[in-house]
Protein backbone atom coordinates (compact mmCIF):
# COMPACT_ATOMS: atom_id res chain seq x y z
CA UNK A 1 0.00 0.00 0.00
CA UNK A 2 0.98 3.68 -0.12
CA UNK A 3 2.82 5.25 2.78
CA UNK A 4 0.90 5.93 6.00
CA UNK A 5 1.07 9.57 7.08
CA UNK A 6 1.15 9.74 10.85
CA UNK A 7 0.75 12.37 13.54
CA UNK A 8 1.98 11.95 17.10
CA UNK A 9 0.45 13.81 20.03
CA UNK A 10 2.65 13.95 23.14
CA UNK A 11 5.79 13.13 21.19
CA UNK A 12 8.36 14.28 23.74
CA UNK A 13 7.82 11.54 26.34
CA UNK A 14 9.21 8.02 26.55
CA UNK A 15 6.47 6.37 24.46
CA UNK A 16 6.50 9.22 21.95
CA UNK A 17 10.25 8.94 21.53
CA UNK A 18 10.11 5.17 21.19
CA UNK A 19 7.36 5.52 18.59
CA UNK A 20 9.43 8.00 16.56
CA UNK A 21 12.42 5.65 16.61
CA UNK A 22 10.34 2.77 15.27
CA UNK A 23 8.45 4.79 12.66
CA UNK A 24 11.61 6.38 11.23
CA UNK A 25 12.69 2.86 10.26
CA UNK A 26 9.26 1.58 9.20
CA UNK A 27 9.01 0.83 5.46
CA UNK A 28 5.53 2.37 5.11
CA UNK A 29 5.47 5.16 7.70
CA UNK A 30 5.90 8.90 7.23
CA UNK A 31 5.79 11.15 10.29
CA UNK A 32 3.62 14.11 9.25
CA UNK A 33 4.02 15.83 12.61
CA UNK A 34 5.22 15.21 16.16
CA UNK A 35 3.40 17.53 18.52
CA UNK A 36 4.61 18.64 21.94
CA UNK A 37 3.42 21.60 23.95
CA UNK A 38 6.56 21.67 26.09
CA UNK A 39 9.12 21.23 23.28
CA UNK A 40 7.40 23.12 20.45
CA UNK A 41 9.82 24.43 17.83
CA UNK A 42 12.78 22.42 19.06
CA UNK A 43 14.46 19.68 17.01
CA UNK A 44 13.30 16.19 17.94
CA UNK A 45 16.92 15.17 18.53
CA UNK A 46 17.25 17.88 21.21
CA UNK A 47 14.90 15.83 23.40
CA UNK A 48 15.44 12.32 22.02
CA UNK A 49 19.19 12.77 21.75
CA UNK A 50 19.91 9.36 20.20
CA UNK A 51 18.05 10.52 17.07
CA UNK A 52 20.74 13.06 16.15
CA UNK A 53 21.52 12.33 12.50
CA UNK A 54 18.32 10.30 11.99
CA UNK A 55 15.81 13.13 11.53
CA UNK A 56 15.66 16.90 11.14
CA UNK A 57 12.00 17.08 12.20
CA UNK A 58 11.04 19.62 14.84
CA UNK A 59 8.29 19.33 17.42
CA UNK A 60 5.16 21.03 16.20
CA UNK A 61 3.44 23.59 18.38
CA UNK A 62 0.98 24.73 15.73
CA UNK A 63 -2.76 24.73 16.14
CA UNK A 64 -3.66 21.06 16.57
CA UNK A 65 -6.82 21.26 14.48
CA UNK A 66 -4.80 22.52 11.49
CA UNK A 67 -2.47 19.53 11.88
CA UNK A 68 -5.40 17.10 12.10
CA UNK A 69 -7.03 18.54 8.99
CA UNK A 70 -4.03 17.83 6.74
CA UNK A 71 -5.33 16.31 3.53
CA UNK A 72 -3.20 13.17 3.56
CA UNK A 73 -3.19 12.35 7.28
CA UNK A 74 -4.01 8.68 7.87
CA UNK A 75 -3.46 7.99 11.58
CA UNK A 76 -2.61 9.64 14.88
CA UNK A 77 -1.01 8.18 17.99
CA UNK A 78 -1.98 9.65 21.36
CA UNK A 79 1.05 9.41 23.64
CA UNK A 80 0.07 11.87 26.37
CA UNK A 81 -0.60 10.99 30.00
CA UNK A 82 -3.61 9.15 31.32
CA UNK A 83 -6.74 11.28 31.16
CA UNK A 84 -5.28 13.47 28.41
CA UNK A 85 -6.58 11.40 25.49
CA UNK A 86 -10.19 11.80 26.55
CA UNK A 87 -9.61 15.53 26.96
CA UNK A 88 -7.89 15.74 23.57
CA UNK A 89 -10.75 14.04 21.72
CA UNK A 90 -13.27 16.26 23.47
CA UNK A 91 -11.44 19.44 22.47
CA UNK A 92 -10.39 18.46 18.93
CA UNK A 93 -12.20 17.04 15.90
CA UNK A 94 -10.33 14.11 14.41
CA UNK A 95 -11.48 13.51 10.81
CA UNK A 96 -13.48 10.30 10.39
CA UNK A 97 -10.95 8.87 7.93
CA UNK A 98 -8.04 9.20 10.41
CA UNK A 99 -7.41 6.16 12.58
CA UNK A 100 -6.66 6.74 16.27
CA UNK A 101 -4.29 4.61 18.36
CA UNK A 102 -4.34 5.64 22.01
CA UNK A 103 -1.54 4.61 24.37
CA UNK A 104 -3.26 5.86 27.55
CA UNK A 105 -5.62 4.00 29.86
CA UNK A 106 -8.61 6.17 28.87
CA UNK A 107 -10.42 3.81 26.49
CA UNK A 108 -9.16 0.35 27.40
CA UNK A 109 -12.69 -0.47 28.56
CA UNK A 110 -13.64 -0.22 24.86
CA UNK A 111 -15.79 2.85 25.44
CA UNK A 112 -16.33 5.56 22.80
CA UNK A 113 -15.99 3.06 19.95
CA UNK A 114 -12.47 1.90 20.82
CA UNK A 115 -11.26 -1.67 20.35
CA UNK A 116 -8.86 -3.16 22.90
CA UNK A 117 -5.62 -3.56 21.01
CA UNK A 118 -4.00 -6.80 22.15
CA UNK A 119 -3.34 -8.55 18.81
CA UNK A 120 -2.98 -11.98 20.40
CA UNK A 121 -6.54 -11.57 21.69
CA UNK A 122 -8.39 -9.52 19.04
CA UNK A 123 -6.31 -9.49 15.86
CA UNK A 124 -9.23 -9.78 13.43
CA UNK A 125 -11.23 -7.07 15.22
CA UNK A 126 -8.21 -4.75 15.15
CA UNK A 127 -7.90 -5.18 11.38
CA UNK A 128 -11.19 -3.32 10.85
CA UNK A 129 -10.94 -0.87 13.75
CA UNK A 130 -10.70 2.90 13.41
CA UNK A 131 -10.07 3.50 17.12
CA UNK A 132 -7.63 1.29 19.02
CA UNK A 133 -6.85 1.39 22.75
CA UNK A 134 -3.33 0.09 23.28
CA UNK A 135 -3.05 -2.24 26.33
CA UNK A 136 -1.08 -1.36 29.43
CA UNK A 137 2.44 -2.71 29.83
CA UNK A 138 1.83 -4.88 32.91
CA UNK A 139 -1.48 -5.98 31.39
CA UNK A 140 0.22 -7.08 28.17
CA UNK A 141 2.77 -9.23 29.96
CA UNK A 142 0.22 -10.77 32.32
CA UNK A 143 -2.50 -11.37 29.72
CA UNK A 144 -0.06 -13.10 27.39
CA UNK A 145 0.88 -15.33 30.33
CA UNK A 146 -2.66 -16.51 31.08
CA UNK A 147 -4.89 -16.10 28.00
CA UNK A 148 -4.03 -19.57 26.62
CA UNK A 149 -5.41 -21.13 29.82
CA UNK A 150 -8.56 -19.01 29.58
CA UNK A 151 -9.21 -20.06 26.02
CA UNK A 152 -9.48 -23.71 27.05
CA UNK A 153 -11.40 -22.87 30.24
CA UNK A 154 -8.67 -24.05 32.59
CA UNK A 155 -8.46 -21.13 35.01
CA UNK A 156 -10.23 -22.87 37.86
CA UNK A 157 -8.64 -21.18 40.87
CA UNK A 158 -7.20 -17.83 41.95
CA UNK A 159 -4.33 -16.32 39.96
CA UNK A 160 -1.22 -15.12 41.77
CA UNK A 161 1.16 -12.63 40.12
CA UNK A 162 4.47 -11.12 41.15
CA UNK A 163 5.81 -8.74 38.48
CA UNK A 164 8.64 -6.22 38.30
CA UNK A 165 8.98 -3.27 35.90
CA UNK A 166 11.70 -0.85 34.90
CA UNK A 167 11.67 2.85 35.76
CA UNK A 168 10.52 3.98 32.30
CA UNK A 169 7.14 2.45 33.07
CA UNK A 170 6.47 5.42 35.35
CA UNK A 171 6.89 7.94 32.54
CA UNK A 172 9.34 10.79 32.09
CA UNK A 173 8.18 13.10 34.88
CA UNK A 174 10.33 12.80 37.97
CA UNK A 175 8.91 11.77 41.33
CA UNK A 176 10.33 10.57 44.61
CA UNK A 177 10.21 6.94 43.48
CA UNK A 178 11.66 7.47 39.98
CA UNK A 179 14.65 9.58 41.01
CA UNK A 180 17.97 7.75 40.41
CA UNK A 181 19.23 8.17 43.97
CA UNK A 182 16.09 6.47 45.32
CA UNK A 183 15.63 3.77 42.70
CA UNK A 184 19.27 2.72 42.34
CA UNK A 185 20.15 -0.39 44.40
CA UNK A 186 16.55 -0.49 45.59
CA UNK A 187 13.30 -2.40 45.07
CA UNK A 188 9.79 -1.73 46.34
CA UNK A 189 6.17 -2.84 46.09
CA UNK A 190 3.46 -0.45 44.91
CA UNK A 191 -0.31 -0.65 44.32
CA UNK A 192 -0.46 -4.22 45.63
CA UNK A 193 -3.81 -5.86 44.70
CA UNK A 194 -5.12 -2.50 43.37
CA UNK A 195 -3.12 -1.81 40.21
CA UNK A 196 -5.14 -0.08 37.48
CA UNK A 197 -4.27 -2.74 34.88
CA UNK A 198 -6.32 -5.33 36.77
CA UNK A 199 -9.49 -3.98 35.15
CA UNK A 200 -8.38 -4.69 31.59
CA UNK A 201 -6.85 -8.04 32.58
CA UNK A 202 -10.20 -9.20 33.99
CA UNK A 203 -11.99 -7.91 30.88
CA UNK A 204 -9.67 -9.82 28.56
CA UNK A 205 -9.95 -13.07 30.53
CA UNK A 206 -13.73 -12.77 30.41
CA UNK A 207 -13.65 -12.60 26.62
CA UNK A 208 -12.07 -16.07 26.42
CA UNK A 209 -13.47 -17.67 29.58
CA UNK A 210 -16.95 -16.20 30.11
CA UNK A 211 -18.02 -16.18 33.73
CA UNK A 212 -14.44 -15.95 35.00
CA UNK A 213 -14.75 -14.78 38.61
CA UNK A 214 -11.59 -15.90 40.38
CA UNK A 215 -9.36 -13.53 42.32
CA UNK A 216 -6.31 -12.00 40.63
CA UNK A 217 -3.72 -11.34 43.33
CA UNK A 218 -1.25 -8.95 41.72
CA UNK A 219 1.83 -7.58 43.50
CA UNK A 220 3.82 -5.14 41.29
CA UNK A 221 7.45 -4.19 42.01
CA UNK A 222 9.57 -1.25 40.97
CA UNK A 223 12.85 -2.62 39.61
CA UNK A 224 16.34 -1.16 39.71
CA UNK A 225 16.71 -0.87 35.91
CA UNK A 226 15.17 1.15 33.09
CA UNK A 227 13.33 -1.15 30.68
CA UNK A 228 11.48 -4.44 30.81
CA UNK A 229 8.84 -6.41 32.71
CA UNK A 230 9.09 -9.88 34.17
CA UNK A 231 5.79 -11.34 35.37
CA UNK A 232 5.70 -14.58 37.35
CA UNK A 233 2.19 -15.99 37.37
CA UNK A 234 0.93 -19.19 38.98
CA UNK A 235 -2.41 -20.91 39.32
CA UNK A 236 -3.78 -24.40 39.87
CA UNK A 237 -3.25 -26.80 36.95
CA UNK A 238 -4.04 -30.51 36.80
CA UNK A 239 -2.06 -31.37 33.67
CA UNK A 240 1.55 -32.14 32.86
CA UNK A 241 4.23 -29.75 31.66
CA UNK A 242 3.99 -31.16 28.14
CA UNK A 243 0.23 -30.61 28.15
CA UNK A 244 0.74 -27.01 29.24
CA UNK A 245 3.33 -26.42 26.51
CA UNK A 246 0.95 -27.87 23.93
CA UNK A 247 -1.81 -25.45 25.02
CA UNK A 248 0.49 -22.43 24.85
CA UNK A 249 2.24 -23.31 21.59
CA UNK A 250 -1.12 -23.96 19.93
CA UNK A 251 -2.48 -20.60 21.10
CA UNK A 252 0.51 -18.62 19.80
CA UNK A 253 1.31 -20.61 16.66
CA UNK A 254 0.12 -17.84 14.31
CA UNK A 255 1.36 -14.90 16.39
CA UNK A 256 4.80 -13.59 15.34
CA UNK A 257 5.95 -11.99 18.58
CA UNK A 258 5.06 -14.39 21.41
CA UNK A 259 7.25 -17.46 21.81
CA UNK A 260 7.41 -20.35 24.28
CA UNK A 261 10.93 -21.05 25.55
CA UNK A 262 11.91 -24.45 26.90
CA UNK A 263 14.86 -22.86 28.69
CA UNK A 264 14.74 -20.31 31.53
CA UNK A 265 14.33 -16.73 30.27
CA UNK A 266 15.77 -13.34 31.24
CA UNK A 267 14.84 -9.75 30.40
CA UNK A 268 17.76 -8.97 28.10
CA UNK A 269 16.33 -11.43 25.60
CA UNK A 270 13.43 -9.09 24.84
CA UNK A 271 14.58 -5.55 25.73
CA UNK A 272 14.35 -3.27 22.67
CA UNK A 273 12.09 -5.76 20.86
CA UNK A 274 8.37 -6.31 20.37
CA UNK A 275 8.66 -9.90 21.59
CA UNK A 276 7.16 -11.71 24.54
CA UNK A 277 8.95 -14.83 25.77
CA UNK A 278 7.14 -17.31 28.01
CA UNK A 279 8.56 -20.15 30.10
CA UNK A 280 6.41 -22.78 31.81
CA UNK A 281 6.96 -25.00 34.85
CA UNK A 282 4.63 -27.36 36.71
CA UNK A 283 5.10 -27.83 40.47
CA UNK A 284 2.76 -29.89 42.66
CA UNK A 285 -0.43 -28.99 40.83
CA UNK A 286 0.57 -25.38 40.11
CA UNK A 287 1.46 -23.98 36.69
CA UNK A 288 4.15 -21.29 36.90
CA UNK A 289 4.21 -19.00 33.86
CA UNK A 290 7.07 -16.53 33.46
CA UNK A 291 6.43 -13.81 30.89
CA UNK A 292 8.91 -11.13 29.77
CA UNK A 293 8.46 -8.06 27.56
CA UNK A 294 9.97 -4.62 27.03
CA UNK A 295 7.51 -2.20 28.63
CA UNK A 296 8.20 0.52 26.01
CA UNK A 297 7.95 -1.69 22.92
CA UNK A 298 5.61 -4.68 23.28
CA UNK A 299 4.18 -2.93 26.35
CA UNK A 300 3.57 0.38 24.54
CA UNK A 301 4.94 1.87 21.30
CA UNK A 302 5.93 -1.36 19.54
CA UNK A 303 2.50 -2.86 20.14
CA UNK A 304 0.95 0.40 18.93
CA UNK A 305 2.82 0.03 15.62
CA UNK A 306 1.79 -3.65 15.51
CA UNK A 307 -1.81 -2.45 15.80
CA UNK A 308 -1.22 0.15 13.08
CA UNK A 309 0.12 -2.56 10.79
CA UNK A 310 -2.99 -4.66 11.31
CA UNK A 311 -5.37 -1.72 10.86
CA UNK A 312 -3.75 -0.75 7.53
CA UNK A 313 -3.39 -4.25 6.10
CA UNK A 314 0.39 -4.41 6.44
CA UNK A 315 2.45 -7.41 7.56
CA UNK A 316 2.04 -7.55 11.32
CA UNK A 317 5.78 -7.39 11.93
CA UNK A 318 6.54 -4.50 9.54
CA UNK A 319 9.12 -2.19 11.11
CA UNK A 320 9.28 -4.37 14.22
CA UNK A 321 12.08 -6.84 13.48
CA UNK A 322 14.15 -5.42 16.30
CA UNK A 323 17.27 -6.91 17.87
CA UNK A 324 17.57 -7.37 21.63
CA UNK A 325 20.84 -6.33 23.34
CA UNK A 326 21.11 -9.87 24.85
CA UNK A 327 24.39 -9.07 26.64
Amino acid sequence: MNNINIGIIGAAGYTGGELIRILLNHPNAVIAFAHSKSQAGKPIYATHTDLLGDTDLTFSGDDIQTLLDQENLNAIFLCSGHGESQKFLTENAVPANVKIIDLSTDFRDESNGFVYGLPELQRETIRTATKIANPGCFATSIELAILPLAQVGLIKDDIHISAVTGSTGAGQSLSATTHFSWRSNNISIYKAFTHQHLTEIKMSLGKLQPGFNKAINFVPYRGDYTRGIMANVYTAFEGTLEEAKSIYKSFYTTHPFTHISDAPIDLKQVVNTNKCFINLEVHDGQLLITSIIDNLTKGASGQAVQNMNLAFGLPEDAGLKLKAPAF
